[in-house]
Parts: structure tokens; C-alpha cells; sequence
């Protein structure tokens, strides 16, 4: 018998505009950003758990989740506590809702920058509860999903939906966005890890209207036009904390055919707009060679299903001091045992 295996994509998001809107009593931000996703990312592979089998004289493990990190980034994630990765917890906090073991073998091929603006995490924690329902035959549309994913990060609900949106609140108010046209990219990298607390907290000064519009651009023109009536307002406080950021918009901005460039979220992952693949590709080709030990990738901006469900209405966030709670217990022992990490 054939095992099952389970591969769900998880693409890059891409903040084509973050507006502050404010600061709540619990420390969060209010946001305003429309958010698409581009056609690189990770991949989460998920499958059956292995049995479990007891030494003599001792008792049964405990379950896993187990999980096996390869891909190029895939190093840059072996030195944090397993228990505080979000695939892990995403494997956790689902079985936890069902009242099921976590009894899975996940697998992350890492290919996107880590702590970079782009949702990696998020995107990685929403692709394995995707893969899990999938697996745990759970309708793929279901409102646990969400309502597991809003306990993980901002972040992860509107890479649940996977298709452009807008979001507000921290991340738990989806609003559908108009369509978006065909529209490619190229997203830059200067392998500066940038912590998104540490960008909040230099941010100052006044906060934002919110800026969502209602009609769809016709062309990548359109949107990029649109798009320089906002902005990113994260952008001075991340420079503070990455100043090379300033060196990666220029770049963007001194190629071919660049509609618009800008911080992704709290960076460090610029993007370029471009109205067809061939100007993203020569633009990321000469950045590359510019700048060798950059990430540089072109891309195309994922255009939403024609079949995708409804968003969600009504997420409740938990409060600050209940987020992650309980949802991703510590393994007790490394890979291969009884969870944490391998290496693919």
C-alpha cells in the first residue's frame, strides 16, 4: 500500500501597499495592506506519521509531528527551538483542534529568505495546515482553518487564502481586492535578516488613512500608478534596521521597464513591478550579476482561482498573552524520536 503524500505549495506574499493605521492597547498595530503572492516560495510535504515502537523497560514515545528541513534556507532554521517553528506549531495547534494526534511527517524545502519580509514563515505555516486537512480529510475550505491560523501570526490567514486580498485589522479582517492584472516581478533579497518587532519598534510619527480601492487596474501600469498613491509605511523604520535596503530599492529602480519598487512588509525583500516576464527577467539578471550574493528571483504575481471560496468573516484574535499558547509543546527529544528536526 502506497503511502499518502501530501504537496502544498506555499508562495511568496508580497505587500504591494502596508499602511499603520494605528496602535490597539495590547501593543499590536491596525494595518491597512493589499496583499498578492508571487509563483516562488516553499513546498510542505506531508505524510503519515511512522509507528511508534516501545524499548524494552521504557514507554512509548510521544507523537511527532516529525519534521525535515532541506532547500537552500533550509540551514538558516536549524538554530531556533523546533518548538517555535510554525510548521510545527501549525501541526500542533490543528490536531489539537481536532482532538487528534499530531502523528505526521512534514517535510519543508526552504527556498525562500528567512525573517524577510515575504511571509515564509506564515506562508510555510498555512501550506501545512492545507497539506493536514488535506490528509486529515478536512474540507480545504473550512473555518478552523482560519480560526488555527489566526492564532499563529498575522500573516497566516490571508496565506490561507493564498489569493490577493486586502487585510486589516492584524491580520484577521480579509476583504476581497479587485482583480489584479497580469503583472510580474522581480524580488530582491540582501540576505539581512530583518526581525519585524524590532521595525515596529523605530516606528514613529503619525499613522495612516487606510487606502483600499475598488476598481481593477487594466494593466500592470495601472497598478503600479495606483499603488505610488500609497506606500509602505514600514519602510524608514526597516531602514534604520537594515540600511542596505536603501541599496536594494536602488537597484530595483535603476532597471529596465520598473513600473515601481518597494519593501515587502518589514523587509528586507524588495520588489520591482514589470508589465511582462522578459523585463523582470533581464532585470533580475543584472541585478544578480551586480550584486552576486544577493537573492534575486523574477516572478509572476498569482492571479486568484477562478473557483476560490469565500473569505472568512468574523475572526477573533485571541488575546496577546493566549497567542501560541498550548498550540506547539516542545518536543522532548530531537528528530528522529519523537519530533524537531531532521535535515533533507
Amino acid at each position: 500500500m502506497t503511502t499518502p503524500e501530501i504537496v502544498e505549495a506555499a508562495p511568496a506574499k508580497l505587500n504591494l501597499y502596508l499602511h499603520v493605521l494605528g496602535r490597539r492597547a495590547d501593543g499590536f498595530h491596525e494595518l491597512d495592506s493589499l496583499v498578492a503572492f508571487a509563483d516562488v516560495g516553499d513546498t510542505v510535504t506531508a505524510r503519515p506519521g511512522f509507528a511508534r515502537v516501545a524499548l524494552r523497560g521504557m514507554a512509548l514515545p510521544p507523537v511527532g509531528p516529525r519534521l525535515a528541513v532541506s532547500g537552500p534556507f533550509g540551514a538558516a532554521l536549524m538554530g531556533e527551538d523546533p518548538s517555535r517553528n510554525l510548521v510545527i506549531r501549525a501541526a500542533h495547534a490543528l490536531a489539537a483542534r481536532l482532538g487528534r494526534e499530531a502523528d505526521v511527517v512534514l517535510m519543508l524545502d526552504k527556498r525562500l529568505p528567512v525573517a524577510s519580509g515575504i511571509g515564509g514563515g506564515s506562508a510555510d505555516a498555512a501550506a501545512t495546515l492545507r497539506a493536514l486537512a488535506r490528509l486529515w480529510e478536512v474540507p480545504a475550505d473550512a473555518a478552523l482553518l482560519y480560526e488555527v491560523g489566526v492564532t499563529l501570526g498575522a500573516d497566516v490567514p490571508v496565506c490561507l487564502a493564498g489569493r490577493p486580498a486586502f487585510f486589516g485589522g492584524i491580520g484577521e479582517q480579509l476583504d476581497e481586492a479587485p482583480a489584479l492584472p497580469d503583472c510580474h516581478a522581480v524580488l530582491v533579497n540582501p540576505g539581512v535578516p530583518v526581525p519585524t518587532p524590532a521595525v515596529f519598534k523605530a516606528r514613529s510619527g503619525a499613522f495612516s488613512a487606510p487606502a483600499r480601492f475598488t476598481r481593477a487596474p487594466a494593466d500592470a501600469a495601472e497598478l503600479a500608478a495606483l499603488l505610488r498613491e500609497r506606500g509602505n509605511d514600514l519602510t524608514a523604520p526597516a531602514l534604520t534596521v537594515a540600511p542596505v535596503i536603501a541599496d536594494v530599492l536602488a537597484s530595483i529602480e535603476g532597471t529596465a521597464g520598473c513600473l515601481l519598487s518597494r519593501l515587502s512588509g518589514s523587509g528586507a525583500t524588495c520588489f520591482g513591478l514589470y508589465a511582462t516576464a522578459a523585463q523582470a527577467a533581464e532585470a533580475a539578471s543584472g541585478i544578480a550579476a551586480a550584486q552576486p550574493k544577493w537573492w534575486v528571483k523574477p516572478a509572476r504575481l498569482l492571479p486568484a482561482p477562478a473557483d476560490a471560496p469565500p473569505l472568512p468573516r468574523g475572526l477573533q484574535v485571541p488575546a496577546r498573552q493566549d497567542l501560541g499558547q498550548d498550540m506547539a509543546p516542545p518536543p522532548p527529544i530531537p528528530f528522529p524520536d519523537t519530533g524537531g528536526w531532521g535535515v533533507g
